[in-house]
């Protein structure tokens, strides 16, 4: 596919494009980097174009970390400006994010396409369930204080957000309202750190996918060059949106609506593999 005959796609294209916008407001509404949109949404494009179930999903996911480093980028600034961002925690999240995001990305090329999958969908479930009952913040509360358990939760996140494809704000978010951040407070702090993670993640998938036959055209390694550039372009500019919108809407209502969303998506991933 060259970028001419990308006019014959153009239902591909208007999803994409759609999956930007939203995937952006959700970047910047939760601080969820927009892969729990984008993944499954590409995924399921690129089934439709005829691309081979086990590549699609490594693409999907691959891309999706490479689309999440200008939207956390444009997200994060957002935040920041609102004096939303804890460096002190970026600071101790970020180096064990990055090692942990990398790992995930290099290993992510030994896992077949339904092992993605189930790890995506069995996430899913647990950080809408997370969300509803709280389970984060019963069992993690009492150690805030602990450096030690920063840096491993940080380590943990990276490493299942690299094989989920997000930019770990489903479980960052939770995880530093947990050790005590406000939601608004631990929705920014998320952002920058979804950046490092995307950062990481993107290394990670290029080099797994180097060489691997039947990719999407215009890919490299796992990373497909149209996704990127059309969701997003997209998604950076409408974050700010859903940052804004973050800081007016009534945030119980917002997350339990993700927790349906995350319940559906998980769904959708778990029939693929029994489909399969």
């Amino acid at each position: 596919m060259n970028w001419g005959e990308l006019i014959g796609y153009w239902p591909f294209v208007v999803g994409l494009l759609a999956t930007g916008i939203v995937s952006g407001i959700a970047a910047g509404l939760l601080g969820i980097g927009g892969g729990a949109v984008i993944v499954p949404a590409l995924s399921n494009a690129l089934l439709l174009m005829g691309y081979d179930s086990e590549i699609v999903q490594h693409v999907a996911v691959g891309t999706s970390l490479a689309i999440i480093i200008p939207t956390g980028i444009m997200s994060a600034r957002s935040h920041h400006k609102r004096g939303a961002v804890d460096m002190n925690v970026f600071k101790l999240w970020a180096p064990f994010i990055v090692v942990g995001t990398f790992i995930g990305g290099i290993m992510a090329g030994l896992f077949s396409a339904n092992v993605l999958r189930i790890v995506f969908a069995v996430m899913a479930f647990l950080i809408a369930a997370n969300i509803i009952f709280g389970l984060q913040t019963k069992v993690m509360g009492h150690l805030k204080g602990s450096s030690l358990t920063h840096r491993i939760s940080a380590f943990v996140v990276g490493y299942i957000s690299s094989l989920m494809g997000i930019g770990g704000g489903s479980l960052t978010v939770p995880t530093l309202v947990a050790f005590g951040d406000s939601m608004h407070k631990a929705v920014g702090t998320s952002a920058a750190i979804g950046v490092a993670i995307a950062l990481s993640g993107t290394a990670g998938f290029l080099i797994s996918g180097w060489g691997v036959p039947n990719l999407p055209p215009l890919s490299i390694g796992y990373i497909n060059i149209v996704a990127l550039v059309l969701v997003g372009v997209l998604a950076a500019v409408c974050a700010p949106l859903g940052a804004t919108l973050a800081h007016k809407l009534d945030q119980k209502t917002l997350k339990r609506v993700f927790a349906v969303f995350l319940v559906l998506v998980g769904l959708n991933m778990l029939w693929k593999v029994l489909a399969g």
